[in-house]
């Protein structure tokens, strides 16, 4: 779908709109980390004072500041009021640009694995499309259920998104995964943002303006929401990452490792957030410690490099000339790398261990008809060494 595009101009998208991305994300972040740290450091006025429900002393920058909460709304509306919505906006249009730039039109190679789902480009695009809008939708109706109750609240939505981490496994490749679920989870912060917080702002003004005192569930299910974008920040931090570490995700249980350590991400933000209530409990990051060697002991690959016969290094240079060489061999080899002599095939042995054997990732799209059977036996011979003799 990408050879329409100029392959630079693609590069060029990708490094600006990605460094959007990221400037986006750190403000939204920032903000959600600040208020609600801000909620839970706020203390009974002293003196008590008309409608202010809380105030913090805080310093920064070389002075005080004594920050007051009311408890629904000020007298009147003062201004300037300042809003805080567009960097959450601007995080998820972002974050789509990039989706579709990376994964969308290129989807034959990164979006869909035919080793997976046999799925056409546009049938792909389609459901993840279709799966980031359900996701709101979900979450959006287990809050109005499910609200009042926490903890209930918190089982379904962990069932909800392992459920989704599960079907995603199922249709996508396997660098696509922790992308689509960090984007689904994405879309429910943005669809509290838009469809929630904002609105509920909105309604406490109006009800100012037209002389009326505001009803307070409004602030209340923007506060909830808001406190939940508060534990997904982390998650989502992490599944934008996840490309990254193929040895972690693209794995047949790959989805269970992301969605563990999603949840050990919210489980590190909930000791902060009690800590900014004066409640320090080391039991929490004590169990995350625990949580994440368990998993990293779990999906330790074994040390199988003994096992089997040795792979010949000519049957290894054989299927790198037949799938690899053909692109990466002459001046126009991608990123310089080259993959022609067996120096140069030996010292790519890990890159080729993520790109060809972990992810699938290469070749593009598979257009050379790599099998299975050629990856296990790339995967042997890194196992081995990758040092045996031609």
């Amino acid at each position: 779908m990408s050879a329409a595009l100029d392959p630079y101009l693609v590069d060029w998208l990708d490094l600006l709109v990605r460094w959007l991305h990221v400037i986006a994300g750190i403000v939204w972040i920032g903000t959600s980390f600040y208020f609600v740290a801000l909620d839970n450091h706020l203390r009974p006025p002293k003196p008590e004072r008309d409608r202010v429900g809380g105030e913090s002393w805080e310093i920064h920058g070389g002075g005080f500041y004594r920050i007051e909460k009311y408890r629904v709304a000020p007298e009147t509306v003062p201004e300037p009021l300042h809003w805080y919505k567009w960097e959450a906006y601007t995080t998820w249009l972002s974050g789509f640009a990039l989706l579709v730039v990376l994964y969308y039109l290129d989807a034959d190679q990164y979006l869909v694995d035919p080793g997976v789902a046999d799925l056409s480009q546009s049938t792909a695009v389609a459901l993840s499309l279709g799966l980031l809008a359900l996701a709101w939708f979900v979450y959006d109706a287990l809050c109005r259920v499910l609200g009042r109750s926490e903890l209930l609240l918190a089982v379904a939505l962990v069932a909800f998104v392992a459920a989704s981490a599960y079907t995603v496994s199922e249709l996508f490749s396997a660098r696509a995964l922790p992308i689509q679920v960090g984007a689904m989870l994405g879309t429910m912060m943005v669809g509290n943002v838009l469809f929630v917080i904002i609105p509920g702002h909105w309604e406490l003004i109006r009800a100012k303006q037209a002389g009326r005192e505001p009803e307070a569930v409004h602030g209340l299910r923007g506060k909830q929401r808001s406190v939940h974008n508060n534990y997904l920040t982390l998650p989502v931090v992490l599944a934008m990452l996840g490309p990254h570490f193929s040895f972690a995700f693209a794995r047949e249980d790959g989805w269970i490792v992301l969605v563990a350590l999603m949840l050990v991400g919210a489980w590190v933000r909930h000791f902060f957030n009690l800590r900014h209530r004066g409640q320090t409990s080391w039991f929490v990051p004590a169990t995350a410690i625990l949580a994440v060697v368990a998993i990293a002991v779990a999906i330790r690959p074994e040390d199988d490099a003994d096992a089997g016969a040795p792979v010949p290094f000519a049957q290894v240079a054989a299927v790198v000339d037949e799938h690899c060489a053909t692109c990466h061999g002459g001046a126009a080899a991608p990123l310089g790398v080259l993959l022609e002599t067996p120096e140069q095939i030996r010292s790519r042995a890990d890159a080729i261990e993520e790109v060809a054997v972990r992810t699938r990732a290469m070749p593009l799209g598979n257009v050379t008809g790599m099998t299975d059977e050629e990856r296990e036996l790339l995967g042997r011979w890194i196992d081995q060494g990758a040092r045996l003799e031609p």
